[in-house]
């Protein structure tokens, strides 16, 4: 009875041990915490425009285009290793010829986009994202020749589809990371007066007609993103392409607008610290490209 009894305990024993092993690995898993840094970056583009918009003339204009932009990234809070965040802002100003150099057209838009894309590591280099987004975009057209109409509005929102591929390399010992992304809105609504109407006669009550469903049928854009980021320590320069189109036909009304551009930036990633409060030393670092 005795040594049946110290059995017992030893098992007893036994057990509690193996118990508090896997307690404390459990408490130890838990007490990892999520660091999602923000990828942000800053990029001015530089390149060519093309602009066709027969309210107000029925000819292409072509020049220059520069676009100020900020690019914000960062791994979802509520599944930081299968969701991304992804928002993008620029400011776009144009000034465009006709082909004898002798007529000048002004353009100024703003865009912002906001959305999520589902992550999957294919192994260590690459990572594949594919999901959807909402943008809004908004600007003028000028053309100071014209009396009547000088001014063409451009105000549209969209639901996009988006995917992105990202690559991590190196380049002798340089870090280098290549992605590209294409977006390109389904559905959504745009702004489009009829063929030769004043904006005055919006102005004085006539707004039956304004506002269009975009789709493919009457719609279609694309953006295409290529970007290099080459490291250099904690921040990292950015070089890459931007390809934009942009057209529409209703009221008898056909927008072609056409850039490409060459990027330069500057990009990085950031973690928010307080001052008063030192990195725990059990962390798991999800970034988002890097």
């Amino acid at each position: 009875m005795r040594l049946e009894l110290k059995y017992i305990i030893v098992l007893v024993c036994i057990f509690s041990k193996l118990f508090t092993i896997n307690a404390s690995t459990i408490q130890g898993d838990d007490s990892i915490k999520i660091v999602r840094p923000v990828n942000s970056a800053y990029m001015l583009n530089i390149g060519s425009a093309s602009i066709l918009d027969t309210y107000l003339t029925p000819i292409t204009y072509d020049g220059i285009n520069l676009r100020l932009g900020y690019e914000r990234m960062q791994a979802m809070k509520f599944a930081p290793t299968r969701w991304t965040m992804q928002m993008d802002f620029g400011i776009e100003y144009a000034n465009v010829q006709n082909i004898v150099k002798n007529r000048t057209m002004h353009s100024l838009m703003c865009d912002f986009t906001w959305g999520m894309m589902h992550r999957w590591n294919i192994n260590k280099k690459i990572i594949v994202y594919a999901g959807g987004s909402t943008s809004f975009n908004g600007g003028v057209i000028y053309n100071q020749y014209n009396s009547n109409n000088p001014v063409s509005a451009k105000i549209r929102w969209g639901v996009n589809i988006t995917a992105m591929a990202i690559y991590n390399l190196k380049i002798w010992k340089l870090p280098v990371t290549l992605r590209y992304q294409p977006t390109i809105p389904v559905l959504g609504a745009f702004f489009s007066p009829d063929y030769g109407e004043a904006f005055y006669e919006i102005y004085v009550g006539n707004r039956d007609g304004l506002v269009h469903l975009g789709w493919w049928g009457n719609r279609f854009d694309m953006i295409n993103l290529f970007t290099a980021d080459l490291h250099f320590g904690n921040t990292s320069l950015r070089l890459g392409y931007r390809g934009t189109i942009e057209s529409s036909w209703i009221n008898n009304i056909s927008t072609q607008i056409f850039t490409h551009n060459a990027i330069i930036g500057v990009s990085g990633e950031w973690i928010n610290i307080r001052p008063t409060k030192k990195l725990d030393t059990k962390v798991k670092i999800i970034s988002t490209i890097y």
